[in-house]
């Protein structure tokens, strides 16, 4: 189980990376930011393998994981806020660069309450 549980831990790092890429594009945009499908489909895959990592952690005691339930509510708060922004201005021709900074720091938030919050 540890093997399937790592592999999560994989995809969950994989969203990161969508997601901070995505963004990333957008930093150069000349005619205006976007939600592009990168963002939004990383974004989903951090909520889904996140709540399935802390669900194996949770329910399956051969794992050995600890959680932490505040710091896991503060992070799945900052990513469904993420992920409700992304879907919201999904389809719009460009967003506000507040909101696209508001995005770009609530991504980095995320990453650095996973690291430093122990």
């Amino acid at each position: 189980m540890e093997f399937v549980y790592d592999l999560v831990l994989v995809l969950h790092f994989f969203g990161l990376a969508s997601l901070l890429g995505g963004i990333m594009v957008q930093l150069s945009a000349r005619d205006g930011r976007v939600v592009n499908a990168a963002m939004l489909h990383g974004a989903l895959t951090q909520l889904v393998t996140g709540v399935a990592m802390v669900g194996m952690a949770s329910g399956i005691d051969s794992l050995d994981k600890e959680i932490d339930n505040a710091k896991v509510g503060v992070k799945l708060v900052v990513v469904l806020v993420i992920t409700g922004l992304c879907f919201a201005q999904r389809r719009r021709t460009a967003i506000a660069d507040g909101l696209f900074f508001a995005l770009f720091g609530l991504t980095a938030a995320n990453v650095v309450i996973a690291v430093f919050w122990n």
